[in-house]
């Protein structure tokens, strides 16, 4: 079966006709004059109306997008979205200073929580750009066991968390 390329002008018995403007490696995305966009099987029974004779690459959008967000979790400091525990959600978090005479500080519980986030996905960075420089192992080493026990000094936030699994993990006791 030969794999029709982006520009190809197709009949579909159902939605009538259209033109291919993506492939993927198991469907057409074809959007049709009378039905719009839809995505059809590689193998599905339509008349070709005119093939475009350009390559294809069997890689979709969907599939370009989600690599390059994995890369960009992985490389930068680019945040994912992580849930605060549902008892915090809307909540404040107030400072009062320990002299009568100075205003306390209040802000949102979500914007403290959002920073503390931050700190962490950062320090994530960090550790693995230590990983991958050319420091002598030594020093790499050294560097891990500093993030390391930032991450336990920052256990205190965990009970801000929704999920364990975004959890703040220092070292742990022999």
């Amino acid at each position: 079966m030969k794999i029709l390329g982006i520009g190809s002008r197709i009949t579909h018995p159902e939605y009538g006709k259209g033109v291919i403007t993506n492939v993927s490696s198991k469907e057409y995305w074809v959007t049709f004059i009378e039905n719009g966009l839809e995505t059809i099987p590689l193998d599905d029974t339509f008349e070709i109306i005119e093939a475009a004779e350009n390559e294809v690459d069997t890689v979709s959008f969907s599939d370009v997008e989600t690599t390059l967000r994995n890369l960009l979790k992985k490389w930068s400091d680019v945040s994912e979205i992580v849930p605060i525990g549902d008892k915090w959600k809307g909540g404040k978090i107030k400072l009062e200073p320990g002299q009568a005479n100075l205003a306390s500080k209040e802000m949102p519980i979500d914007t403290f929580f959002h920073k503390i986030v931050m700190v962490r996905d950062r320090l994530r960075v960090m550790e693995q750009k230590i990983n991958s420089s050319n420091l002598e192992e030594i020093e790499k080493i050294e560097l891990q066991q500093y993030i390391t026990r930032i991450y336990g000094s920052l256990t205190s936030f965990n009970v801000l968390f929704k999920s364990p699994n975004n959890h703040f993990i220092g070292e742990k006791s022999k």
